[in-house]
């Protein structure tokens, strides 16, 4: 992998920057907090995105909606561009990403994105979800992160390194295989539990099947006397049913005297109102006959109303025309009243627009004042008139109320004397009727008769019914008692059935575990004996020879950047062992400088061990280092040359503050920061 440029926008303290990375050793130079490390985790940001853990904040710079970075990189002569952004919103999330690979450009989704990296990275992918952590140790660790390794317990470094070598494979296969053969101890000592009662549940197999034999035999014999107990109740439940028919016949014939009896009441009571009926006709008969009626006084009188109502008739024309007199009168009196009010205060007269003269208004005054007079006198004679006529009118309609009521009175009187013979025809008709119902009475008796003695004769059967009812239930008692013996034997039988074929599907499936069980413990036992032991050996193997190969490494680097007093080697647990005059001493108790050169020293060694174990990564030619020389002497950085050219990479980007440093790389890139932006200098 060669590393061309970096582009960051509104990364960490940068605004807009891009950095070209050429081939060889590179410094990037600058004052502590001028952005030097940011460019790295640009880097790590472009390739891979956020990392599980990491916050969008500690990237995107402060106050900004969006950002990101752009990396340019080759690989197998092959142009990589990767675009990653970051957007601002209720937390600081991944955006949009893309790659371009030798110009076709594909926006993809984040996490298809670093597996494409990383398989164009080529590598393993079990590397894929554990952090970038083979990015890190082959490429570029935080100095600080080393120290933590080699400070960290055994277990913890031991579980790093697995990870890092990517032989956690082993540890793994050991604890599933370990726990595969417990659970197969415990699936195994379940399994003896469950076919310990094999035989047992054959045996009584054996026997359960002799029984339901027996049940079923029971069960024939119970069938065929409840046949015959069926029988015998359907036979009394025939005669029943004939009997029943009589009963049935004899309420009927008893409901039949009840309707009769109902009958001749209602025809008695029926005589008792046609009797009350004859003597009121009788009593109107006899006081009609009693009353004289003259026909001629009711033409005589119609003809007086008649006389009456037509001198009523020409009143009210003479009221009539006196009343349009009247009205006409008043008209003039106030048409002539209006024109002397005018005249009298008329002075020029509207016609001719001349003055009027007073004897002329005197005169004209004169004449309207006799008119006025003359009407009012009229009217007043009017008045009397139809003061006349009115109270003639009242005494005329008073007369013929009085003679319409009397005419009226007259009219009815009539129509009842006209009633009189309708009447005798009624009296006639009922009298007939009740000698018919007297006829209706007698005979309705004689049926009640009849029908009592058929229902004397029809009464011995309710006795013979009481004894056949008590029969037949006794019999269906019995007949009950029997299905309920039958039901019973057959769902015991059901329920043995059942319990026969559970047991059988038992048998069936214990013997299935039997089996499953010889074939769990020869697994158990070759798991145990076989399996787990060769995969030890196999990673106790792989462990002495990379601590054989990381302790000459690690020894290597070391004695480059210390003195020959110190040796170095490391443990076990890869843990640094460091003897002074053969005085083992704690890495608490080395100087700043000499701790650094130890994690320095571990670094590379790892980088050397991974790149050697992982021989295919495109990264092996890359080696990043951040501080490399923290706390130290001036004589630990002459022997940095040394170092640097040891190393024999084809890009090497170091991050350090030191002068020193710039005297041993090909190449500087220095940065500074002003009003809180980072920047390239020019």
């Amino acid at each position: 992998m060669n590393l061309k440029k970096i582009i960051l926008k509104n990364i960490r303290s940068y605004e807009s920057q891009e950095v070209e990375f050429p081939l060889g050793s590179t410094l990037l130079s600058g004052d502590i907090g001028s952005g030097k490390t940011s460019i790295l985790l640009g880097i790590e940001f472009a390739l891979f995105g956020l990392q599980p853990g990491q916050k969008g904040v500690s990237l995107l710079r402060s106050g900004e909606s969006e950002g990101g970075a752009t990396i340019i990189f080759e690989v197998d002569e092959k142009e990589v561009i990767i675009e990653r952004t970051l957007k601002r919103g209720k937390t600081i999330s991944q955006d949009n990403c893309s790659i371009t690979i030798d110009g076709e450009k594909s926006e993809i989704a984040v996490s298809e994105l670093k597996s494409k990296v990383l398989e164009i990275l080529n590598y393993p992918r079990e590397f894929a979800k554990k952090q970038n952590i083979l990015y890190k140790f082959t490429v570029y660790t935080p100095q600080e992160e080393m120290k933590q390794i080699i400070l960290q317990d055994s277990d913890t470094r031991m579980n790093t390194l697995r990870h890092v070598f990517g032989i956690d494979k082993y540890k793994k296969i050991l604890e599933n295989a370990s726990m595969v053969s417990t659970k197969l101890r415990e699936e195994k000592r379940l399994n003896e539990g469950k076919t310990a009662n094999l035989e047992n549940d054959k045996l009584e197999l054996i026997s359960k099947e002799g029984e339901l034999d027996n049940q079923n035999s029971s069960l024939v014999q119970l069938e065929k006397e409840l046949d015959i107990r069926e029988e015998k109740r359907k036979k009394i439940q025939e005669e029943q049913l004939e009997i029943s028919k009589k009963i049935q016949e004899k309420k009927n014939l008893e409901q039949e005297v009840e309707k009769t009896k109902l009958m001749i009441s209602n025809k008695r009571q029926a005589i008792q109102d046609s009797k009350r009926v004859i003597e009121e006709l009788k009593n109107q008969i006899n006081e009609l006959s009693m009353l004289i009626f003259d026909e001629s006084k009711i033409h005589e009188i119609s003809e007086m109303i008649k006389e009456r109502k037509n001198e009523i008739e020409k009143i009210n024309q003479e009221l009539l025309q006196i009343n349009s007199e009247i009205n006409s009168l008043n008209l003039r009196v106030g048409e002539e009243i209006g024109l002397e009010k005018k005249i009298s205060n008329l002075e020029i007269c509207p016609t001719c627009l001349q003055d009027v003269d007073a004897i002329y208004r005197a005169n004209v005054l004169n004449k309207t004042h006799n008119k006025i007079t003359e009407c009012k006198n009229k009217i007043f004679e009017l008045e009397g008139k139809k003061s006349i006529s009115q109270k003639f009118l009242q005494e005329n309609l008073s007369i013929v109320f009085s003679k319409e009521k009397e005419l009226n009175d007259l009219q009815i009187l009539n129509i009842k004397l006209q009633g009189i013979d309708e009447k005798q025809t009624r009296l006639d008709e009922i009298i007939k009727n009740n000698l018919a119902l007297d006829k209706d009475i007698i005979l309705l008796e004689r049926h009640i008769n009849s029908l009592g003695n058929s229902v004397v004769e029809l009464s011995k059967f309710d006795l013979i019914f009481e004894t056949t009812q008590k029969e037949f239930e006794e019999a269906s008692r019995r007949e009950r008692l029997m299905e309920i013996k039958f039901a019973e034997l057959k769902r015991e039988i059901e329920v043995f059935s059942r319990q026969i074929n559970e047991l059988r599907n038992k048998i069936k499936i214990v013997e299935e575990i039997k089996r499953k069980l010889n074939y769990i413990s020869s697994l158990e036992d070759w798991l145990s004996r076989k399996f787990i032991p060769a995969i030890s050996f196999v990673e106790k193997n792989v462990m002495v020879r990379l601590k054989s190969e990381f302790s000459n490494l690690f020894e290597k680097w070391f004695c480059m950047l210390v003195s020959d007093s110190f040796n170095v080697s490391l443990q076990d647990d890869f843990t640094p062992k460091i003897e002074q005059q053969d005085y083992e001493i704690d890495y608490a108790y080395l100087s700043g400088g000499e701790r650094t050169a130890v994690a320095l020293a571990y670094r590379l060694a790892l980088n050397q061990v991974i790149n050697s174990l992982l021989s295919k990564i495109k990264t092996r030619s890359l080696v990043i280092l951040d501080e490399p020389t923290d706390g130290f002497s001036e004589q630990q950085l002459d022997k940095m040359r040394d170092v640097l050219q040891e190393l024999n990479v084809g890009q090497l980007i170091i991050v350090s503050h030191e002068q020193k440093i710039e005297g041993f790389v090909e190449n500087v890139i220095r940065f500074k920061k002003e009003n809180g932006v980072s920047m390239r200098e020019n």
